[in-house]
C-alpha cells in the first residue's frame, strides 16, 4: 500500500519545468497522497497531459485553473496519455476530451480492464469481489464493506498504446514503456529528446506503490515478478530524471529503481522465513494479517485491509512462482504452505 511523508510545497503549485514540460497538481479529496502531478508537454498541435487526475469538481478546477496559471488552456489540449486507468491518473480524461476534443491513449491491457469495467453491472462486480474476499479468507464484515462502492469506470480511450510505441507529439519524441505491475498496462513515457521519465506510479521517491493481484488466487500471472523485472529495464535506461505521478520529481530513476527493488527482495525473503515457522496452510488474509504495514492491521480499514491482502496475495505468487511455497488444494478458502527444505 501506498504510504506517504511531508511533501516538499513546491510540488504542490503548478511549474514550469522548462524545455516544454509544467506540472499542475490535481487534488485527489480524502485520500492522504494529496495529489497526483499532471504533466503538460508542449506540441505544434496543442499540449498534451501525462495522466488527467481525479474525477471530482475540485479536481477539474484545480487542472483548468492550474493550466492556465501556466499559459496554457485546456480546451486546447490535444491528447491525454494515461500512465495506468486507476482513478486518480484516469478519472478527468472523459472530461479533458470532453472540453478539447483531445484523444486518450493507454496501455492495451488496461484498455481491455476498462472496457471489462465498462460491461460489467454494478451486481456483477459486487458478486466477483465477495467472491474473492471469501476465497481468501475475509471476514464477513470486511466482505460487506468492502463491496459496498464501486468507482465509477475511467473513459474508454480512443488509441492503444504498446511497448515501444512513439506517441502522437509532433517535434519531439515521447516513447511507451511497459512496466506491468502497479496494473497490467501500466506505462512509464520517456521524453527521449530531454532524458526525462514520466514514472507513472511506478517509481516514485519515497513511497512504494502498490502491486497486488486481483483475483486474489489467480494462478496464471505474477504481477510481482513482472514489477521487478519492470524495475531492472527502467534501470537500464540509465540516469534519467524521473517525473512522478505523486510525491516530487527527483534525480536518477535507475537508484531509486534499484532501491524498490531491494525493498520487495526483503519483504519476499521476511514473508518466506514466516511461512517456514507455520507448520499450518495460511490464508490469503491470515498472511496479511502476520505482515508488516504501515499501521498494525487491526487499525486498517477494511477497504485497506483488501489492498494489503491484494500486496499479500502477490507475494505469495512470486514465492510460488520461485518454489519456496505451494497452494493448497482442497476447500472453498486458497491457502498455501511453505515447502519443506
Amino acid at each position: 500500500m501506498k504510504t506517504t511523508r511531508r511533501r516538499p510545497y513546491a510540488e504542490q503549485r503548478p511549474q514550469d519545468l522548462g524545455g516544454g514540460v509544467w506540472s499542475v497538481p490535481v487534488p485527489i479529496p480524502g485520500n492522504p497522497l494529496g495529489y497526483t502531478l499532471v504533466y503538460a508537454v508542449d506540441s505544434p498541435k496543442g499540449p498534451l497531459l501525462v495522466d488527467a487526475g481525479w474525477n471530482h469538481p475540485d479536481a477539474w478546477q484545480a487542472l483548468t485553473q492550474g493550466l492556465s496559471t501556466l499559459g496554457l488552456d485546456v480546451s486546447a489540449v490535444s491528447g491525454v496519455v494515461v500512465t495506468h486507468f486507476h482513478p486518480d491518473h484516469a478519472g478527468l480524461a472523459g472530461q479533458v476530451r470532453q472540453e478539447s476534443g483531445a484523444w486518450i491513449a493507454m496501455h492495451e491491457a488496461d484498455a481491455a480492464l476498462v472496457r471489462l469495467m465498462h460491461n460489467l453491472a454494478d451486481s456483477d462486480h459486487r458478486d466477483f469481489q465477495a467472491d474473492m474476499l471469501k476465497r481468501a479468507g475475509a471476514e464477513e464484515s470486511d466482505v460487506q464493506v468492502v463491496t459496498a462502492a464501486r468507482p465509477e469506470p475511467p473513459a474508454l480511450p480512443d488509441r492503444e498504446l504498446r511497448d515501444g510505441d512513439l506517441v502522437d507529439l509532433p517535434g519531439r519524441k515521447l516513447r511507451a514503456v511497459h512496466t506491468p505491475g502497479h496494473t497490467p498496462g501500466h506505462i512509464c513515457l520517456h521524453l527521449e529528446d530531454a532524458d526525462r521519465l514520466f514514472t507513472g506510479d511506478h517509481v516514485l521517491p519515497d513511497i512504494t506503490p502498490h502491486v497486488g493481484i486481483y483475483p486474489y488466487d489467480r494462478n496464471d500471472v505474477d504481477p510481482l515478478g513482472d514489477f521487478l523485472d519492470s524495475l531492472d529495464r527502467v534501470g537500464e535506461l540509465g540516469t534519467l530524471d524521473a517525473l512522478p505521478a505523486h510525491e516530487w520529481i527527483f534525480p536518477d530513476v535507475a537508484a531509486r529503481a534499484a532501491e524498490i527493488r531491494h525493498h520487495h527482495e526483503d519483504k519476499l525473503q521476511g514473508l518466506g522465513a514466516l511461512m517456514a515457522e507455520r507448520a499450518e496452510p495460511l490464508t490469503i488474509w491470515e498472511t496479511a494479517a502476520m505482515m508488516t504495514w504501515n499501521r498494525p492491521w487491526d487499525d486498517l480499514s477494511p477497504m485497506l485491509r483488501g489492498m494489503a491482502a491484494g500486496e499479500a496475495a502477490a507475494h505469495l505468487r512470486t514465492l510460488e512462482a520461485r518454489g519456496v511455497i505451494r497452494r493448497v488444494s482442497g476447500g472453498d478458502v486458497t491457502r498455501f504452505q511453505a515447502l519443506e527444505s
